[in-house]
Order: structure tokens, then C-alpha cells, then sequence
């Protein structure tokens, strides 16, 4: 089995995300730096909250109606309000393409250190 590298996981989540929610969802990774294979999922901009769950423009959290969603969707049993940090590996970038695209997790992705 072939599993996605991390751009064609970030397309592929986000993609999954927005068919089986109708929602877009801000799946990103930085650029550069020791984090630079890590995936987040979380609220676009747009919906981010402030601690009170009341809109904010930026700099803001994913709301609780957000977290549930992603947390019903991906098969989760919690949602920081940071969003999911899917760590760097191919495993966890097929675990985490499984989900969004509605299917049980093919692998589990593994901690290597």
C-alpha cells in the first residue's frame, strides 16, 4: 500500500472534511522548521472563536459546534480547541485520509521516537 505524502493528505483531508461536513476546514502545515511534516485541522479563520466561543476575526479557536463535528466525523474521542495535530509519518497521514474520507482507519499512524 501506497500512503500519501503530506501534501496529498492536506487535499485529501481537506477535501473528505468538506463533502462529508459541507464545511471548509483549515488543514495546514508550516512551512518550515523541526514541525514541518505536522498536519492541523481546525476552523478557517472566518469561524475561529474567542475562549467565550463568541466570533473573532483572528488569532481565535475552533468553537465547540466545530470540535464535535470534526470529532464525530474523524471517529474521535476529543477535539483540542487548537484543532488536531496530526504528527509527521505516512501512517498518520493515511490514518487521518482514512477518516476524513469517511472510512475506518486502514493503519494507526505510530510514534517513532
Amino acid at each position: 500500500m501506497a500512503y500519501p505524502n503530506r501534501d496529498e493528505a492536506i487535499k485529501r483531508i481537506r477535501a473528505g472534511l468538506l463533502k462529508r461536513t459541507g464545511k471548509a476546514w483549515s488543514v495546514t502545515t508550516p512551512s518550515k522548521g523541526t514541525s514541518w511534516g505536522w498536519i492541523t485541522i481546525a476552523a478557517p479563520p472566518r469561524r475561529q472563536v474567542d475562549d467565550y466561543d463568541q466570533p473573532k476575526a483572528s488569532g481565535g479557536h475552533t468553537s465547540k459546534a466545530d470540535r464535535e463535528e470534526l470529532k464525530r466525523v474523524l471517529g474521535l474521542d476529543s477535539v483540542h480547541h487548537q484543532g488536531i495535530s496530526i504528527p509527521a509519518g505516512s501512517d498518520y497521514y493515511q490514518e487521518y485520509v482514512d477518516r476524513a474520507e469517511g472510512r475506518k482507519p486502514s493503519v494507526l499512524g505510530k510514534h517513532s521516537w
